[in-house]
């Protein structure tokens, strides 16, 4: 995990439950006896996170709708800081392309670095949680992109400017994709059921080409407001979709970082753009 990143030395769980008394249910024993949770099912996923973002956060209120995706706290956490690292010090203003129910990258982003932020998503039921989950923050505002077809346009308004944008796209193409990456990863875990015992759903797993088609389109829409945002970055799970998107930017002659990050045993990276004028 990055350096400033608070969740990387551990959890406490016996004070995250002082915060949050719901989270106390979920603890089991580890194998070395210490409390943890079962990190394959989603409700202590939820609790946790919410007992986290309460915690470290300051997060009074925070609902998500049944059977949504549950964002993990320290990865998207660990995102914001590179971000950081990225745009420097300093008042800052970000878009947050398809921030879901949870609108959690504009709330850390705004918590940990007082960043102004802009949220947008295409699913109104996510837009309705996510301005409830930020309603009392004036420095964080959610937008409805009415049309699915646009990634920026329709968002990015005449006359604005943004320091960078943030975005975690739907990783697979097809629910079907989903559901067997899923299933997958219970035979390897030795955990294996016959059915979907994951949250989420289409817009938050999947979307027609997954992320590779996603910052495909991405890119080819920042062309049009590359005056108006700083950086533009997207987060790619799959280390395979890295080589197209970066000939895609060299075509264009955009300046590209490649930012790797690690959070536990997953890996993923973000890529980062803009024109040079």
């Amino acid at each position: 995990m990055h350096l400033r990143n608070i969740h990387r030395y551990g959890y406490d769980f016996q004070k995250l439950t002082v915060t949050h008394a719901e989270l106390e249910k979920h603890l089991v024993k580890g194998p070395t006896g210490a409390l943890t949770i079962d990190f394959s099912d989603a409700t202590s996923i939820l609790e946790f996170n919410t007992a986290l973002l309460k915690h470290h956060y300051k997060v009074k209120y925070w609902r998500l709708p049944e059977g949504s995706l549950y964002p993990p706290i320290p990865g998207r956490a660990d995102y914001i800081h590179h971000i950081s690292d990225l745009i420097g010090k300093g008042i800052k203003t970000g878009l947050d392309i398809g921030c879901g129910a949870s609108a959690i990258y504009p709330i850390l982003g705004n918590n940990i670095y007082d960043w102004k932020m802009v949220g947008c998503d295409v699913d109104n039921e996510s837009v309705a949680f996510a301005k409830k989950n930020t309603l009392k923050n004036d420095a964080i505002e959610i937008r409805h992109q009415v049309n699915k077809g646009n990634i920026l346009k329709g968002v990015i308004l005449e006359g604005e400017n943004y320091d960078f944008t943030i975005c975690n796209p739907p990783f697979y193409a097809s629910e079907e994709e989903a559901v067997k990456a899923n299933m997958d990863k219970q035979r390897k875990l030795g955990t294996y059921e016959e059915r979907r015992n994951f949250a989420g759903h289409a817009g938050e797993l999947w979307c027609n080409g997954g992320e590779a088609l996603f910052i495909k389109r991405m890119i080819k829409e920042s062309v049009a407001y590359k005056s108006q945002v700083g950086w533009f970055t997207c987060l790619l799970s799959r280390k395979q979709n890295l080589k197209k998107p970066v000939k895609q930017l060299e075509k264009l002659k955009a300046e590209i970082k490649v930012i790797e990050m690690s959070t536990g045993h997953k890996e993923s990276r973000f890529v980062a753009w803009r024109f040079k004028n």
